[in-house]
């Protein structure tokens, strides 16, 4: 099945972009009885040697993400943005809601065939996540619909459906989520007959599997946890430990990353 954004993109690159023009128009016109101190990082000193070359980074200890210290520094710095910002609150709204409106609020994909079923994702007014749907190719057929995210997302501040990927079968969808805004994927399968979720979790993962042509195993990516590189190629088998999964390949040079696809034919993976 083919991957669709999540998320309404659209919209959040023109909230980015009207964001990005009243940074500028803040710039171009302070306040200066505004004017508060930013918050100053504390500097401590790490040595860095990779291929002969060694490096200071001062600031390497802000890759702590548990540090209570890098917490309360990040939180520092989004409460003086927000002081800085302040005075354009209303220009925000503004611009926002006038590109708003040039979004269809029920837009939907053009549908694609694959393996005897019409897909396709809409969006419904006043929802932020796609409804990913399926038909089969007769007149008249009833729409099914194979994962709704907003249903998925009710409960999370932030969530994403990337990877949908249906087995060669029909029966079951495969596809990734992730709850924290960390491209950390966590693997998960759906039976497409009876709407249930399997038991299988495969955690730190790119999000996309292929299917094997028996329908019951996959092919994925796992990611390595300090650069989120994908750097191992994985089997796995419905029913199983994720835990217990088969390293297929494992790219051990840090300035690549891996993948796996199939053929056309799908009797081939790469």
């Amino acid at each position: 099945m083919k991957q669709f954004s999540t998320t309404r993109k659209k919209l959040f690159w023109l909230k980015g972009f009207s964001i990005a023009a009243i940074a500028i128009f803040a710039c171009q016109n302070p306040k200066k009885e505004n004017m508060i101190s930013p918050p100053i990082a504390k500097k401590i000193d790490k040595e860095l040697s990779i291929h002969g070359d060694t490096r200071i980074d001062p600031y390497y200890w802000l890759n702590d993400r548990e540090n209570p210290e890098v917490i309360a520094y990040l939180e520092a710095e989004n409460d003086y943005t927000a002081q800085m910002m302040a005075h354009t609150d209303d220009l925000q709204k503004q611009l926002f809601e006038e590109m708003k409106e040039r979004i269809v609020p029920d837009d939907s994909s053009t549908p694609y065939l694959s393996n005897g079923y019409l897909y396709y994702s809409r969006y419904e007014t006043n929802k932020d996540h796609p409804i990913y749907c399926r038909k089969t190719t007769e007149a008249n057929a009833p729409e099914i619909i194979t994962l709704d995210v907003n249903e998925l997302a009710k409960d999370y501040d932030y969530y994403s459906a990337v990877g949908l990927n249906v087995s060669p079968d029909n029966k079951i969808l495969a596809y990734g989520q992730d709850t924290v805004s960390r491209r950390l994927y966590t693997i998960q399968f759906k039976n497409l007959e009876t709407g249930e979720l399997f038991n299988d979790k495969i955690p730190n993962a790119s999000g996309g599997v292929v299917w094997a042509a028996d329908s019951k195993s996959v092919f994925y990516t796992q990611k390595d946890l300090t650069t989120l590189r994908t750097n191992q190629i994985k089997h796995h088998i419905l029913g199983t430990d994720p835990a217990t999964d088969r390293v297929v390949f494992e790219e051990k040079d840090e300035t690549f990353s891996v993948y796996v696809t199939s053929s056309r034919s799908k009797n081939i993976f790469i």
